[in-house]
C-alpha cells in the first residue's frame, strides 16, 4: 500500500508540475558513494561498442502493407550488450509482430544509449517521421542511476505518451528495470536501487495507462532465469542482457503490442484483476511480466499477467 500511495504521489507532482518527492527518500546518499563508484567501475570496465543497428523490414515474404514499428528509450531498447542486429529486442519485437500479424513491420529505433527520459522530446520528434503504427518505449534506468527526480521522469514520459498517441499511434511501455538485480552492486546500494526502480516503475505505469497506453513490468528483466542463471541472462558487462535476456523481455512484452494493435483475441477466461489505477501500478511492479492497461470504465486499470511463472518441478530443478 505504502508504494501505492508513493507511486500516486510522484504521477500527481509529474502532473501538476511539481518535483515531488526524491527516489531515495531520507536515505543519505553519501552513506553509499564508494559502493556506487565501484559498480560504475565494474560496469564500464567491460569493452563495449554501439548497439547493432537492427533498421528495416521483417517478413517482407508476408503480403500487405508494413505496419510501422519504432522503438524509444534508453541502452535496453537500443540493443546494448548483444552483438547480432537479431538478438536485440527491436529485431525480436519486429520478427514476432511480423508472424502475429502476417504482416511485414518496418521497424525503426530512435532509442539511444545513456538516454534519461528527458531524451524522449527528440526521440519522438525522430519517431512521428516514420508514422508509427504502434511504438514501443523501454526507459528510467538512467534516471535512477543519475538521481533524476521521478516525478521530472515522469513527466517528460507522460508527455512523450501523449504527443505519440495523438499521432493515432497505439503505445506500449517496458517500465524501468529493477535495478537491484545487477550483480556489481552491494548492499546497502542494491536496496536502494531496487527501491527506487519500483518507485519510478509504479508511477510511470499511472501517467502511462491515463494517458490510454498499456504498460509492461519489466521488473527484475522479467524472469526468475536473471537469478537463476546471471551469466547467460547477462551480457559481459554484467549489466545489459544478454541476448537470452532480452528474449526473455521480449517474450512478456510482444503479447502486449499484439493487444495493442487487435491482433491478439481477448479470451474471456484468462486471469485478470481490475483495480483502482494507483493499485494496479504498484501491484505491476512487484510482478515482472504484468501488462497494465485502462479498464473501460473510470479511473481503474485492468492487470494481466503477460508471462507466466515457472512450474513448480522446473523451478525446484534450478534451486
Amino acid at each position: 500500500m505504502w508504494r501505492a500511495f508513493t507511486a500516486r504521489r510522484i504521477a500527481a507532482a509529474a502532473a501538476y508540475g511539481g518535483g515531488g518527492i526524491t527516489a531515495l527518500g531520507g536515505l543519505t546518499f553519501g552513506l553509499v558513494v564508494a559502493e556506487a563508484k565501484l559498480a560504475r567501475r565494474l560496469i564500464t570496465a567491460t569493452p563495449g561498442a554501439d548497439p547493432p543497428v537492427a533498421d528495416g523490414l521483417y517478413g517482407g515474404t508476408h503480403g500487405g502493407a508494413p505496419l510501422s514499428l519504432v522503438m524509444l528509450g534508453d541502452s535496453t531498447a537500443a540493443g546494448l550488450g548483444v552483438h547480432r542486429p537479431d538478438e536485440t529486442p527491436a529485431a525480436l519485437l519486429a520478427t514476432g509482430l511480423s508472424a502475429i500479424a502476417d504482416r511485414p513491420v518496418r521497424l525503426t529505433n530512435v532509442a539511444r544509449s545513456g538516454s534519461r527520459s528527458d531524451a524522449l522530446s527528440g526521440q519522438v520528434d525522430r519517431a512521428l517521421q516514420t508514422r508509427p503504427d504502434l511504438a514501443v518505449i523501454m526507459i528510467g534506468g538512467n534516471d535512477v542511476t543519475a538521481r533524476v527526480p521521478p516525478a521530472e521522469s515522469v513527466r517528460h514520459l507522460g508527455y512523450a505518451v501523449e504527443r505519440l498517441r495523438a499521432a493515432g499511434s497505439e503505445v506500449v511501455v517496458g517500465t524501468c528495470p529493477d535495478l537491484g538485480t545487477v550483480k556489481p552492486l552491494m548492499q546497502p546500494l542494491r536496496y536502494i536501487a531496487r527501491r527506487a526502480s519500483r518507485q519510478l516503475a509504479a508511477a510511470q505505469t499511472i501517467a502511462v495507462v491515463e494517458r490510454g497506453a498499456r504498460s509492461v513490468s519489466l521488473g527484475d528483466l522479467l524472469g526468475r532465469e536473471f537469478s537463476a542463471d546471471p551469466r547467460s541472462m547477462f551480457s559481459e558487462d554484467r549489466y545489459h542482457p544478454s541476448g537470452r535476456g532480452y528474449a526473455a523481455a521480449c517474450a512478456a512484452v510482444l503479447p502486449s503490442m499484439a493487444s495493442a494493435l487487435g491482433l491478439e483475441p481477448e479470451v474471456a477466461d484468462r486471469p485478470a484483476d481490475i483495480l483502482p489505477v494507483y493499485l494496479a501500478a504498484a501491484e505491476a511492479a512487484e510482478q515482472s511480466g504484468t501488462e497494465v492497461r485502462k479498464a473501460p470504465t473510470g479511473r481503474r486499470a485492468t492487470l494481466l499477467p503477460r508471462r507466466q511463472p515457472p512450474e513448480p518441478d522446473a523451478e525446484k530443478a534450478r534451486t
